[in-house]
């Protein structure tokens, strides 16, 4: 995986080698803390790069060094995040070629709708 910039907002990560469907791409690491302390921590924030993990804990990946921090929305995605014991896990939803942009559809966000969608899919929400 490599991180460059992407049409779709800033910095993307991007695949490095051929993804095959259902296969785990990774998980976004960071700092855990509680749900209270990332809702507190995103005030005013224009990029967010956080995941609730449970009704108590989040990770924050402001800080992480990971690439995953940077999959951006899509309403097509190509991976799909999922939460396992704790984890912001991600994984191939189709098969992924080399150079494309990685994509999860964020779903409920911290944006609450106001943040305009620009991923440029068919189906497009047009809004977070």
């Amino acid at each position: 995986m490599s991180v460059q910039p992407s049409r779709i907002d800033g910095h993307g990560v991007f695949a490095a080698e051929p993804i095959p469907a259902r296969r785990k791409i990774g998980e976004m690491r960071g700092e855990l803390i509680s749900v209270a302390e990332a809702r507190r921590r995103i005030k005013g924030r224009a990029r967010i790069h956080m995941v609730e993990v449970s009704e108590r804990r989040a990770i924050d990946a402001t800080n992480s060094d990971g690439p995953l921090r940077y999959i951006n929305h899509s309403c097509q995605p190509n991976a799909v995040l999922r939460i396992r014991q704790g984890r912001a896990e991600f994984y191939a939803i189709r098969d992924i070629e080399p150079g494309e942009e990685l994509t999860a559809d964020y779903g409920e966000s911290h944006h609450e709708g106001r943040l305009r969608c620009a991923c440029g899919a068919s189906n497009c929400k047009g809004r977070l």
